[in-house]
């Protein structure tokens, strides 16, 4: 009969401490949970912004390579325009003369 009171304080004695420390083990968890939330924001934070200026640097270069294109290819066909106004009016004033 002693050994069977033994065991049942025993087995009340771990129940209470169980019982105990369990909300502190909670509050634990809790306080851990919110530190791993906030650095794993703050590291898609970080992300977002490193794929932001990734795509702002491509849309800068990709804007001034257009921008060279188009100036070249308006240099070009203002030359284009040029000569042909030249040659058109070498040619009117040829019949001109001829007359």
């Amino acid at each position: 009969m002693h050994k069977r009171n033994l065991s049942a304080i025993v087995l009340a004695s771990s129940l209470a401490f169980l019982m105990s420390a369990s909300p502190m083990l909670a509050l634990q968890s809790a306080k851990q949970d919110m530190k791993n939330a906030g650095t794993e924001t703050k590291e898609a934070a970080k992300d977002t912004g490193h794929g932001i200026a990734k795509g702002s640097k491509k849309a800068y270069h990709k804007t001034e390579h257009g921008t060279k294109v188009a100036a070249h290819k308006t240099v070009k066909g203002t030359k284009k325009v040029a000569h042909k106004t030249k040659r058109g009016t070498e040619k009117a004033l040829d019949k001109v003369e001829d007359k």
